[in-house]
């Protein structure tokens, strides 16, 4: 498999899954302002929509959208810890989160990335986004976990929560959220990830 991936990105999220699942992979970076991959092909020819994580199979097959790329690989390992199996009412609460992460969180930050947005409008969206995080540490004070233990549904929001810094939004002023990114920062699969993106 070859996971196409930009620093900083949400891609973090899939990286994480493989490296947690101990599969085999390839990790291409791809320039986002030119949309080249670090092996000279064009990005738009692998990813029409034109943005990281894609994932492409052995049989030529690209799988995008984080959601659907990290519910793939954890099925490609039976009794993996990292999502219920399919068909349980688990594996729909799992895909419950992951739809919130990606439409209020993950979406809720996308307007925060462009810097041509004038300050009383961004104060809009951090209002909004402000909300979800709110929910989000009310739900982790009750555990460690967003299902209970350790899965796709941390690896995810750690990625994007990740960003915040980037709009000088403190994690620490919801210090249940600083706890959850300190317990998933400190994994193994986490750091190895994360410095091999930085590399």
């Amino acid at each position: 498999m070859k996971l196409y991936f930009a620093p900083m990105t949400c891609s973090l999220s899939p990286h994480i899954v493989l490296r947690e699942l101990d599969l085999p992979f390839e990790l291409i970076r791809v320039d986002n302002k030119t949309k080249r991959t670090a092996d000279g092909l064009d990005f738009l020819s692998i990813n029409p929509k034109g943005y990281v994580a894609a994932l492409m199979l052995e049989n030529g097959s690209v799988l995008t959208e984080g959601p659907a790329l990290v519910q793939y690989l954890a099925d490609q390992v039976p009794g993996n810890t990292l999502a219920p199996a399919n068909g349980t009412w688990e594996r729909v609460r799992l895909q419950e989160w992951l739809n919130f992460i990606s439409t209020e969180i993950h979406s809720g930050c996308a307007p925060l990335f462009n810097a041509d947005i004038p300050p009383p409008t961004q104060a809009i969206f951090k209002a909004k986004l402000f909300k979800r995080l709110d929910y989000l540490s009310q739900a982790l004070a009750k555990q460690d976990y967003l299902m209970g233990r350790f899965g796709l549904a941390d690896i995810y929001l750690f990625t994007v929560l990740s960003w915040l810094p980037l709009f000088n939004i403190e994690i620490d002023d919801w210090p249940v959220l600083a706890s959850f990114m300190a317990r998933i920062a400190a994994r193994p699969s986490v750091r190895a990830a994360m410095a091999a993106e930085a590399a």
